[in-house]
C-alpha cells in the first residue's frame, strides 16, 4: 500500500516520452525545463496510541500553539493537527484517536483507522507506555503488519523507574525493528530528543518487524513475552500512590461522598467566581452601546438594530464565556490529575440503570454551563446509540442561560416570603431537577427510538499527577474558540431576528412617556402579536400574553427574557435580575380581573418551564451538526417543549388545588 502511494506520487515515464533519438532527448529536456516545479509536499506525522498513554501530552509539547483543528470529512469526530519545526524544516503532525486495537468498534476507533488512510502519514509515532507495556504492545504489532514507518515514544519510563522496574531500551529496539525515544511528557524530557528523531525517521523510515500473528491470544502472547524479556524488577512491587489513593475514592460510600464534594465547590467556584467578570462584560456592552448611539440619532432603525440588536447579541453571547471557560478548566484539571475517569466510574452504576454509562457523565457535566460543549463532548461516547441518547437528554440540564431567570424569579416570589434557606434550595432543585429527569427518560429512549446494541464499558484509570498547566489552558483556549464560533454565530443571528419582530411594525400612537411608548411599541411589535396569539395555549399554565412574549424572546437565547420583560412591564430595557424595579412591577402585575399575575405557584411553574423547555436555537443548530439530521432537533424541540409544557400546567393545577 505505501509503494502505491510513492509510486503515485512519480510521474509516468510515458508523459515525456517522444523518441528514443538526440532531437527527442533535446525536446524533452525542453518541456521539462519549461514545467514550473511542483512545491514539495509537507511531510506527515502521526500520532497514534491507547488512551492515556501520554499522546495528547506529547501532542501538545511537540506543536505549542500551531494547531489547527477540524473534522474528519462525513464525521463529527474531531482532525487536531500542528505544524512540527526544526532547522527550516516542517512538517504536520496529526493526533489520530487514542485506541486499543485497529480492528475498529466504536466512532473513534474507525476514524482513527480510516485516518491512517486518508492521511497517508509518511510516519507514525506510536507512543507506548512503559507501564502497560504488554496491552499497548497490541496495536503496535497491528500497526507493524500494515508495514508503516514507525518511531515509537516511550512514556511514563519517570514511573516505571519508581515502581522499581528497569528497561532495556537497546534490545528492545532491535526487537522492534525501530526506534525508540524514552519522553516524560508532563515534565517536557526527551521532546526535543524526539523531535529530532521525527525528522531522522523522515530521512530513513524504519519498518517495524513483523511477526506471524494468528488469533488475538498470539499477539497478546507475544506481547507478554517481550514484556517479560526486556522489562526487569528489581525487587518486590509495592503498592503505588494511585492504588492507595483509589482505595478511598473509588469507594462506593466514601468515593461518591468526596465526588459530590467536588462537583458542589465546582458550580460554586463558576458562579462565584464568573460573576465579577460577567458583569464587567456587560458593562462593558452596555457603555460600548451608549458610546455609539448618539453617533447614530437622526436614524432609529439604524440606531436600534446596532445598539439593542447588534451589540445587544454580541453581548448576550461573549457574556456567558467566563462560565464556560471556568468549568471547562476544572474538567481539564480533573482530567489531568486523573479523577475524571473516577468521576465516570462512579455515575456508571447510576447511569447504566437508564443504558448509559459512566462515559456519558462527562457530556452531562459539560452541559450545566452549556449545552453545546456538552453535545459535542457526546463523542466521546463508544457506539452512536448511546452518543445520540446522550445529546438528545443533555439539554436538560440546567445550563448558566437558566440562572438569569432562576435568579428573577426566586428572588421576587420566593426568598421574600420563604427565606433565603428555601431559596437556597429552590436554586438547588432546579438544577437538580434536569439530572432527575434525564435519567427515566434516557431509560425510555434506550427502549425506544435509540434500541439497539450497546458497546461493553471499558475505563482505564490513569495513574494519579498534577495536571500539565500547559495542557488546561490550551484546553480552555480551544473550548472557548468553539463556543465563540459554533454557538456565538447563531446566537447572535438570532437575535437580530428577534430584535427585528419586536421592532416591527413602527406604533405610530404617541404615548406620554418613554416607557409607555416602548410598552405599546412591543405589544403591537410582531413578537407582541405572537405572544397574544399563543397566549389561550399557556393560558392552563397560568401564563398571559406579557410571559408568552418573554418566552418567545428566550427562543435565541434564554437570557433575553429578562429585558423583554422590562419592556414588557413599562420599565425600558436595562433591566437584569437585580433590578428591584422590575421585580416590583412584576409583583404588582395583574391579570383583568385584578388577580396577581404572578403567585409562588406561577413563578415555579416559569422556571420548570425553562428548566426543561428547548430554548436554545444555538443548541438545536449544534444537535443538527453533530447528527447530520434536521430530525433530531426537531424531535427534542418537541418533547422537551412538550415536557415543560406539561409540568407547568401540572404545577399551576397543583397550585389551584392547594389554594
Amino acid at each position: 500500500m505505501w509503494s502505491k502511494w510513492l509510486l503515485s506520487a512519480i510521474p509516468s515515464k510515458s508523459t515525456f516520452a517522444v523518441t528514443g533519438s538526440a532531437c527527442g532527448r533535446a525536446r524533452r529536456r525542453d518541456l521539462r525545463s519549461s514545467l514550473p516545479e511542483a512545491a514539495p509536499r509537507t511531510a506527515v506525522v502521526a500520532v497514534l496510541g491507547n488512551p492515556n498513554a501520554g499522546k495528547t501530552t506529547l501532542f501538545n509539547g511537540l506543536t505549542g500553539a500551531r494547531q489547527r483543528v477540524g473534522n474528519y470529512p462525513g464525521v463529527t469526530v474531531e482532525r487536531v493537527s500542528g505544524l512540527l519545526k526544526q532547522s527550516g524544516r516542517q512538517a504536520e503532525l496529526v493526533d489520530i484517536p487514542g485506541l486499543y486495537s485497529l480492528t475498529p468498534i466504536s466512532e473513534d476507533e474507525r476514524v482513527a483507522v480510516q485516518a491512517l488512510q486518508d492521511d497517508k502519514p509518511d510516519l507514525v509515532v506510536c507512543v507506548l507506555d512503559a507501564t502497560n507495556l504488554e496491552r499497548n504492545l497490541f496495536l503496535f504489532s497491528q500497526l507493524a503488519d500494515m508495514g508503516i514507518p514507525t518511531l515509537v515514544a516511550l512514556t511514563m519510563v519517570d514511573r516505571l523507574e519508581a515502581l522499581g522496574e528497569d528497561i532495556d531500551l537497546p534490545g528492545l529496539s532491535e526487537r522492534l525493528g525501530v526506534e525508540i525515544v524514552p519522553v516524560v511528557g508532563h515534565r517536557e524530557k526527551g521532546l526535543d530528543e524526539l523531535l529530532t528523531a521525527i525528522f531522522r525517521n523522515l530521512d530513513t523510515p524504519k519498518i517495524p518487524v513483523t511477526q506471524e500473528h494468528g488469533e488475538v491470544a498470539d499477539r497478546y502472547a507475544w506481547a507478554g513475552e517481550i514484556q517479560t524479556t526486556f522489562i526487569k524488577r528489581k525487587g518486590e512491587r509495592l503498592p503505588s500512590f494511585t492504588d492507595k489513593i483509589d482505595a478511598f475514592l473509588t469507594h462506593r460510600v466514601f468515593g461518591l461522598a468526596f465526588f459530590v464534594g467536588v462537583m458542589y465547590l465546582v458550580f460554586q467556584s463558576i458562579y462565584s467566581f464568573a460573576t465579577p467578570v460577567m458583569e464587567e462584560i456587560e458593562e462593558s456592552f452596555g457603555w460600548l452601546g451608549d458610546k455609539i448611539s448618539p453617533l447614530l440619532e437622526g436614524n432609529e432603525a439604524l440606531q436600534s438594530f446596532v445598539v439593542k440588536g447588534l451589540i445587544g447579541g454580541v453581548g448576550g453571547m461573549v457574556v456567558f464565556l467566563p462560565q464556560i471557560l471556568i468549568l471547562f478548566f476544572f474538567i481539564a484539571v480533573l482530567e489531568g490529575t486523573g479523577y475524571l475517569a473516577r468521576a465516570a466510574f462512579l455515575m456508571d452504576k447510576l447511569l447504566g440503570w437508564a443504558g448509559l454509562n459512566g462515559r456519558a457523565f462527562i457530556p452531562l457535566l459539560s452541559s450545566f454551563a452549556c449545552a453545546i460543549p456538552g453535545i459535542m463532548a457526546a463523542r466521546v461516547m463508544p457506539d452512536p446509540k448511546s452518543r445520540l441518547a446522550t445529546i438528545l437528554v443533555a439539554p436538560l440540564m440546567s445550563c448558566s442561560a437558566r440562572l438569569p431567570v432562576y435568579i428573577l424569579l426566586i428572588g421576587t416570589f420566593v426568598e421574600p416570603k420563604y427565606g433565603p434557606f428555601w431559596a437556597g434550595f429552590t436554586l438547588f432543585a432546579l438544577h437538580f431537577l434536569g439530572l432527575l429527569v434525564a435519567i427515566p427518560i434516557v431509560w425510555f429512549f434506550n427502549r425506544t427510538i435509540v434500541k439497539g446494541k450497546r458497546l461493553p464499558f471499558l475505563l482505564e484509570l490513569p495513574p494519579y499527577q498534577w495536571p500539565k498547566w500547559r495542557d488546561v489552558w490550551l484546553s480552555m483556549w480551544y473550548r472557548g474558540r468553539v463556543f465563540l464560533k459554533t454557538a456565538g454565530t447563531i446566537i447572535v443571528a438570532m437575535s437580530l431576528v428577534i430584535w427585528a419582530l419586536g421592532y416591527y411594525p413602527r406604533n405610530t400612537v404617541a404615548a406620554t412617556d418613554e416607557q409607555t411608548q416602548a410598552e405599546r411599541q412591543l405589544e403591537n411589535s410582531y413578537l407582541g402579536r405572537m405572544g397574544k396569539t399563543i397566549e389561550p395555549v399557556f393560558l392552563p399554565a397560568g401564563f398571559d400574553w406579557r410571559i408568552t412574549t418573554g418566552i418567545l424572546s428566550a427562543f435565541p437565547a434564554r437570557e433575553t427574557i429578562v429585558p423583554t420583560l422590562g419592556i414588557i412591564f413599562a420599565l425600558g430595557e436595562d433591566q437584569d435580575e437585580e433590578s428591584t424595579d422590575l421585580r416590583s412591577a412584576m409583583d404588582r402585575a395583574r391579570w383583568p380581573d385584578g388577580r396577581p399575575l404572578f403567585t409562588p405557584w406561577t413563578a415555579i411553574g416559569l422556571m420548570v418551564f425553562f428548566a426543561l423547555c428547548a430554548q436554545c436555537m444555538a443548541t438545536l443548530a449544534t444537535v443538527k451538526r453533530e447528527t447530520n439530521s434536521w430530525k433530531w432537533p426537531v424531535f427534542m424541540f418537541v418533547y422537551m417543549t412538550g415536557l415543560a409544557y406539561v409540568a407547568a400546567v401540572a404545577i399551576h393545577l397543583l397550585g389551584q388545588a392547594l389554594g
